[in-house]
């Protein structure tokens, strides 16, 4: 099945579903960048005192082989191409909650996200979710406390022999805060929110330094990239400040230095 003909099929699917008060494509899909890999994920909204079962549902858009509730407590839904699918289905009067994503997810064409909408509520919401432009200098303020406070954590799961949970907090939690300060130094934050994503095509000569700072769960492994994971951070912390006076501690990057290398 071609992608377009898929978001056609889910369109089709919600305006003919009189229970369907609105809905919204969000993702990949909305930003141009959908592949064959790509999820495709909808907040589906529904009229008070209706229920739509979502296997049922998702089979309208394509045949499924395994529908669930996730941990986040949405439908995900694998079809028969192993495409997978994130269906939310909410009561239509929490319709609203679409204002609280600005700054989290940016719909460039909101009439391309809107899958259907019978009162227009969903359509002013989606076009009040604006382009996600971090604010240069606070942000890097807060990448560099974030990049020291979650390293200093790190070296001690190191230090105490938790290599899994180091290599967890380093890979996961580290990382993005650190492709995140990367890319608001280099003007690249078109993929802000998931700073990994197309990371290879945005800022290729990165991509090995980036390789370099993240580990599997084998205590030498992860202790090596602890250590050339702070050795970037400082760097770009030591950038941003000759950029914007982000402030930091050079005794306290020091002593965090000192310990990663014990």
């Amino acid at each position: 099945m071609k992608i377009d003909e898929r978001v056609h099929r889910l369109r089709e699917a919600v305006r003919n579903d009189p229970r369907i008060v609105a809905a919204l494509l969000y993702g990949s899909w909305t930003t141009g960048e959908a592949d064959e890999h790509s999820d495709i994920e909808a907040y589906v909204f529904v009229a008070p005192g209706q229920e739509v079962e979502p296997r049922a549902f998702a089979e309208q858009v394509a045949p499924v082989r395994l529908c669930h509730t996730n941990m986040f407590g949405v439908h995900s839904v694998i079809f028969d191409d192993l495409m997978r699918g994130e269906f939310h289905f909410d009561p239509a009067d929490e319709i609203d909650k679409i204002a609280a994503w600005q700054g989290m997810v940016h719909l460039p064409d909101p009439e391309r996200a809107v899958l259907v909408d019978r009162d227009g509520r969903l359509t002013e919401l989606a076009r009040e979710l604006g382009p996600v432009e971090p604010p240069s200098a606070e942000t890097a303020q807060v990448k560099a406390d974030e990049l020291a406070n979650w390293t200093l954590m790190v070296s001690h799961l190191i230090a105490r022999g938790e290599a899994a949970r180091a290599a967890f907090f380093l890979n996961s939690v580290v990382a993005p805060h650190q492709l995140q300060l990367l890319r608001l130094l280099h003007g690249s934050t078109d993929h802000w929110l998931t700073p990994s994503r197309a990371l290879e095509q945005d800022l290729p000569a990165f991509v090995e330094r980036h390789a370099a700072t993240t580990a599997a769960a084998e205590l030498t492994a992860v202790a090596r990239a602890a250590r050339e994971s702070w050795v970037w951070s400082r760097e770009l912390v030591a950038e941003a400040h000759g950029r914007w006076g982000t402030a930091y501690d050079p005794g306290l990057h020091a002593d965090i230095a000192a310990q990663l290398s014990r």
